[in-house]
């Protein structure tokens, strides 16, 4: 397949501080490929290398074909860009932002077809602060698109969304990947991974620590399913140590304070050995949830950290 952005030992360091570590990955032409990491992970820094709004300390990156130092104008002729957050003009209208934006480029699309596109246009006459969270979210996409690009990069599209402005995002930008562009993306959400993203990596620290599809990532696990047990108060170094090491092998991994993930395979009586161990050693068990493994186990096991916002 030919390779729509290429990456090749990519190193960025702020004086002594590594980003971004020997990373090395490519995009497919015509995927939709995510990148996923707790905060600090390297994942903005790596995608802002990409659009060309920062320069690698060390390594290569081509994107559309071309090298991001030495033809960066038409790599962002052909490419769409959604940053985390973005500001607009106070006092123009949504039609005429969209215009403005277009008149940098070449190759232009009409803003009413953005705008419907969207499920804005009978906004195109008012402006960004007059949006909701959502809608404002779907202009920045709208935005990002006034140049009909080939490589559209969206950095946390529908972070702090609720569960509808996130679903009317997913399908807009299945949409757009519907007409042939290849898109990029962070995200802290592991289901909007799932079902959007034909493959993904993940970062931790700065490094590359897999790169996949998202069913062959949750099949690398050893494990079946999880549990899930929420307690009165913290276990005590014995009772974590009965936990450990038992029937399915489960490891104990802590979420938060009193919240506990333990993560077993299909052995005889491995969840029996977790409920007698729970009622031999006094746990005071508030709460269990018993599922099967999913991006998410499969995101904690590889860099060992909660999910955050």
């Amino acid at each position: 397949m030919v390779e729509a952005v290429s990456v090749e030992g990519l190193v960025k360091r702020f004086g002594s501080f590594t980003a971004v570590d020997a990373v090395s990955f490519g995009v497919e032409a015509g995927e939709i490929f995510g990148i996923l990491g707790p905060n600090g992970a390297g994942k903005t820094t790596t995608l802002e290398i990409i659009e060309g709004l920062q320069k690698p300390t060390q390594g290569r990156v081509t994107v559309l074909g071309m090298d991001i130092l030495k033809e960066p104008q038409r790599i962002k002729a052909r490419m769409g860009v959604q940053l985390q957050s973005s500001s607009y003009f106070d006092y123009l209208t949504l039609r005429e932002l969209l215009t403005l934006m277009g008149s940098f480029f070449g190759k232009k699309v009409k803003p009413d077809g953005l705008l419907e596109q969207v499920g804005l246009l009978d906004k195109a006459k008012s402006r960004v602060n007059q949006l909701s969270g959502g809608q404002k979210q779907r202009f920045t996409v709208a935005a990002s698109l006034v140049n009909d690009p080939e490589l559209l990069v969206l950095d946390e599209p529908t972070i702090g969304l609720d569960p509808q402005s996130r679903r009317h995002l997913w399908e807009l930008i299945r949409q757009v990947h519907e007409r042939g562009v290849t898109v990029m993306l962070t995200t802290h959400y592991m289901d909007e991974a799932q079902i959007l993203c034909h493959r993904l990596a993940i970062m931790d620290r700065g490094k590359l620590v897999a790169v996949d599809t998202p069913q062959h990532l949750i099949g690398r696990l050893q494990a079946t399913y999880s549990v899930k047990l929420v307690l009165a108060q913290p276990l005590s170094e014995t009772q974590l140590a009965s936990l450990n090491g038992g029937p399915g092998a489960p490891k104990v991994q802590t979420l938060e304070e009193n919240t506990y993930i333990l993560r077993l395979d299909n052995s005889p009586g491995a969840l029996d050995k977790v409920l007698d161990t729970i009622v031999r050693g006094n746990i005071s068990l508030q709460h269990m949830e018993v599922t099967p493994v999913t991006l998410e186990d499969v995101f904690l096991e590889l860099t060992g950290q909660e999910l955050r916002d």
